[in-house]
């Protein structure tokens, strides 16, 4: 955003070299961390636009749109313009306000959204922290199995190994499960994902990088070491008001993404001295992404 609440894509390809000079491979734009759900449906377009513009002939970093929730007309328009642009898939949420009764009634509107770009992978974002939808992805995957052609996988931020674990196994590790939750990818590592999505990999890139180095080395213990300092700077996210903590960090690494939109707090310039100190006594400058 810029400084009057506006967005600002002018910042879009800096933001995109600065992920990828650090290791991370794709964006999932207009999530949480994203604001999507405080945008309007022309602002996501164009946010969508400009990841597309900045990431053109860029086959190797993935960029996929988060299209919303509670409306489904505006999901179909948003899937069919990122899919315009050339964006590489697109995700969708529970509705969270009118909620669906159970899984088939979920089922069928991911289904009415994703036959609009058939051939573009679909992906589910589980969240039930902020949708209060917590059916289990195992029932989901069961659903939607062969009734949805483009169902690529799930974006999974919740804590339910046991659940994760059995959609890892489903049709034989057909859908493509990517962890959400930063403060445990070790043990998500452990069960086997590929693939994490976060808001930390973004200002904090090669701590994960080197935790996903130690475990494939089997260095346990470096590894638990690594996820440890991971939850060390996520406290910091709690300990100064929740998400707009994350573009407080984004300005100690040099990218000025300026604050929420309402309803959320942003820190004051007393808040943001004390919080820089914090940062550096938690290590953060040892594994900060770099500008």
């Amino acid at each position: 955003m810029h400084a009057d609440g506006q967005i600002n894509t002018e910042i879009i390809p800096a933001y995109y070299n600065f992920l990828k000079s650090n290791g991370v491979t794709g964006a999932f734009i207009c999530g949480s961390t994203g604001e999507g759900v405080s945008m309007t449906t022309q602002e996501k377009k164009e946010v969508a636009a400009a990841w597309a513009q900045a990431t053109k002939g860029d086959n190797d970093f993935k960029v996929m749109m988060f299209l919303g929730g509670t409306s489904i007309a505006d999901c179909k328009e948003l899937a069919l313009h990122a899919k315009e642009v050339g964006l590489y898939a697109i995700s969708f949420t529970a509705p969270f306000y009118f909620k669906p009764a159970n899984v088939d009634m979920l089922a069928k509107a991911c289904a009415e959204i994703a036959a609009v770009v058939q051939d573009m992978p679909f992906y589910y974002y589980h969240i039930p922290v902020l949708t209060g939808v917590s059916f289990a992805m195992y029932d989901l995957l069961q659903v939607v199995h062969e009734h949805i052609p483009n169902f690529a996988g799930v974006k999974y931020t919740h804590e339910d190994f046991m659940d994760f674990l059995s959609c890892l196994h489903f049709q034989d590790g057909r859908y493509d499960m990517l962890w959400g939750r930063d403060e445990n990818m070790l043990s998500a590592l452990v069960l086997g994902t590929k693939g994490a999505v976060g808001s930390t990999y973004n200002y904090a890139a090669p701590l994960y990088t080197d935790m996903i180095a130690a475990f494939e080395q089997n260095d346990l213990k470096r590894a638990q070491q690594l996820q440890q300092q991971s939850i060390d700077m996520i406290r910091l996210l709690g300990k100064y008001g929740g998400i707009a903590t994350g573009k407080a960090f984004m300005k100690v690494v040099g990218l000025d993404c300026g604050n929420f939109r309402l309803p959320v707090k942003n820190m004051d310039a007393a808040q943001y001295e004390l919080f820089k100190k914090d940062v550096e006594a938690v290590g953060f400058h040892q594994y900060k992404s770099k500008s």
